[in-house]
């Protein structure tokens, strides 16, 4: 009885990360205060992201292949609506990976 217990939690551990590569942006500061699209309320400070599929509430490790920073994101919010990119973080995420001044960064995005 334990071996498909165990083989089962082994499986849920096991499960493989998806990965995405591409560009990242950041919000402008004029979002703040904003509702996101899971009815939210954008706050520059907090560490949140936006992506066009990734379901609300699931945490995001962005890693910025430049520099090899990374930062830990939830996504609460829809976007970016720019071709080529793949994630909007909020400024707080974007200064912890260091692409503030940049305003683009390459990124690496992973998640279960």
């Amino acid at each position: 009885m334990l071996i498909p217990l165990f083989c089962g939690c082994c499986l849920f551990a096991c499960t493989p990360k998806t990965i995405q590569k591409g560009k990242a942006s950041y919000y402008h500061d004029k979002y703040h205060g904003r509702q996101t699209a899971n009815g939210e309320t954008y706050k520059k400070r907090k560490l949140t992201a936006a992506h066009r599929t990734i379901p609300f509430g699931t945490k995001v490790t962005v890693v910025n292949l430049d520099n090899g920073k990374r930062v830990k994101v939830r996504v609460n919010d829809r976007g970016p609506f720019v071709d080529g990119r793949i994630i909007d973080l909020s400024r707080k995420a974007a200064k912890k990976i260091n692409m503030v001044d940049a305003g683009i960064a390459n990124v690496e995005i992973r998640y279960k």
